[in-house]
């Protein structure tokens, strides 16, 4: 009897194994909840083509944008806890959301398994050089010689806040806030003159702050980017108000076995650490990679949230 319940343990001891150390044996998908064309696929795309290499298995984005980054979200959430889907997302579902939304459709507690945090991102308040608001003073000069007719989005509470803050309530301007739909709508949006200010990351608008065609005015970093180090930061000029930095990170639904995730989290820290990849993907995109253990990343969440509920209740904002 003990010999067959022994060999029946190491049965299940072997079952128990298999999912880690076979994973993966099929295509694995990606959600994005951004759109096409933001900066989250302008990382995950290149990470995708890597893991798919090491895998040994195609590797597969879909972008599910929308509703505050809330249908992706909820697409991951509801996805078979196998390790077969995890997503990119920006943080706007586990920190501000529940305190703008009445009811979400998944819990930002319960719903997910945190990977890792992948990237802070550096952003600048951006605005349409036809504008012609080369500095804040100017596009203050410019909102009040148009009031009501200027608009801008930007994807964070906190960057919300500086405009609302910084021109509406200290300057007297009225510039208008837009749903933020993701990065790329956001920069056609810019160049196009429909929505001329925006406060999005480097990575998005980096060629067309090169070019000229964007001005960047301010940024939200602790520092200096050294991509366009004459942009100040909110700091220099002198902003009291809370700065909370955007970032993204990966996430499983809810259940995939503890071994599968950090199969996942080690396989991702390794190709972000390699320098030459950093470099490409991080820093010329005005980047800070951000790879942290599942647990770290979770308790992280934990204290953004209540931080993003501080900010909502100062705004005055009410749930939607």
């Amino acid at each position: 009897m003990n010999h067959w319940y022994r060999m029946a343990l190491a049965v299940v001891w072997c079952i128990a194994s298999l999912p880690a150390a076979a994973f993966p044996t099929k295509s694995v998908r990606v959600i994005n909840a951004s759109a096409a064309g933001g900066i989250a696929d302008i990382v995950m795309r290149p990470l995708n083509e890597e893991l798919s290499k090491r895998w040994g298995q195609p590797v597969v984005m879909e972008n599910r944008p929308g509703a505050s980054f809330n249908i992706g979200a909820r697409e991951c959430a509801s996805a078979p806890a196998d390790g077969y889907t995890f997503c990119i997302l920006h943080d706007a579902p586990f920190t501000q959301n529940p305190s703008l939304f009445k009811k979400l459709p998944f819990d930002p507690e319960t719903s997910f398994t945190p990977i890792t945090n992948l990237f802070f991102v550096t952003q600048t308040l951006g605005v349409n050089a036809a504008l012609g608001a080369k500095s804040l003073d100017d596009l203050a000069r410019v909102a009040k010689q148009k009031p009501g007719t200027l608009s801008y989005s930007a994807p964070g509470l906190g960057q919300m806040q500086f405009i609302e803050n910084y021109f509406n309530r200290d300057r007297g301007t009225d510039i208008v806030r837009v749903p933020f739909k993701g990065g790329g709508p956001a920069v056609n949006d810019v160049l196009s003159g429909s929505t001329p200010i925006t406060f999005l990351g480097l990575g998005n608008l980096y060629a067309h702050l090169e070019s000229g065609t964007v001005l960047g005015l301010v940024i939200d970093g602790g520092e200096r980017s050294s991509l366009f180090p004459h942009i100040p930061t909110l700091r220099e000029i002198g902003y009291k108000g809370d700065v909370t930095q955007t970032f993204f990170g990966l996430y499983a639904p809810a259940g995939v076995p503890r071994e599968i995730v950090q199969m996942i989290h080690d396989t991702v820290a390794a190709i972000v650490n390699d320098p030459g990849f950093k470099n490409r993907v991080f820093v010329k995109n005005g980047l800070e990679a951000a790879i942290g253990q599942p647990d770290a990343f979770a308790a992280f969440l934990r204290e953004q949230r209540q931080i993003a509920e501080r900010l909502v209740k100062a705004s005055g904002m009410e749930p939607q």
